[in-house]
């Protein structure tokens, strides 16, 4: 029986679930979120990272080319789906709703170190940390126009709820609490 290269293509499968570098990326980032917690986030190297996580440097390396490539997708990991999008019927009660639970958020400490040493590691670091979070005001935003409301865009949500809860949180060591956050939305929607 022959087989043609379609045939053979279809039957091997071109990625495996689980595995080896499955085990080696749970590792990784296991070992970067204990290391935040217990140091500052300056202390982290990627031979450092390697050690803990039971793997060589060279393991790293070669899936992380830079500790903001690694630090991000730890980030995007750990923050994906934390918070649901609120759907409450008004504009007004989805951005008091989800502004209260990205302050809450943000006053864990192993969430505030993990985005610190995100944002300190050089460029694209810090976007792995709001990006979730900029996709949620998306749907928010997208579900009040398809509502026939007024909505303000993406970035004016972003920079009036997101950039001084962020701010507050990483530069200051303040995290807001949850009224603090109904007040910035309250600000947008004047």
């Amino acid at each position: 029986m022959t087989v043609t290269t379609e045939e053979a293509a279809a039957v091997v499968p071109t990625t495996r679930p689980g595995g080896r570098s499955a085990r080696v990326r749970a590792a990784v980032h296991h070992a970067v979120e204990e290391l935040l917690a217990e140091g500052p986030p300056e202390s982290l190297t990627m031979p450092l990272i390697a050690a803990r996580a039971g793997v060589h440097p060279t393991t790293v390396y070669r899936r992380w080319p830079s500790l903001a490539d690694l630090l991000g997708e730890v980030a995007v990991s750990r923050f994906s789906g934390d918070i649901v999008v609120p759907d409450t019927g008004s504009l007004r009660g989805d951005l008091d709703r989800w502004a209260g639970a990205v302050a809450t958020d943000l006053t864990d400490p192993d969430v505030l170190a993990l985005m610190r040493a995100a944002v300190g590691s050089g460029p694209g670091g810090g976007c792995a940390c709001v990006a979730d979070r900029q996709a949620q005001l998306a749907a928010i935003v997208e579900r009040e126009q398809s509502r026939g409301g007024q909505a303000p865009t993406v970035d004016q949500a972003a920079d009036a709820i997101l950039g001084p809860l962020y701010f507050r949180a990483i530069f200051l060591g303040e995290p807001a609490d949850p009224a603090w956050a109904r007040g910035l939305v309250d600000a947008l929607l004047r």
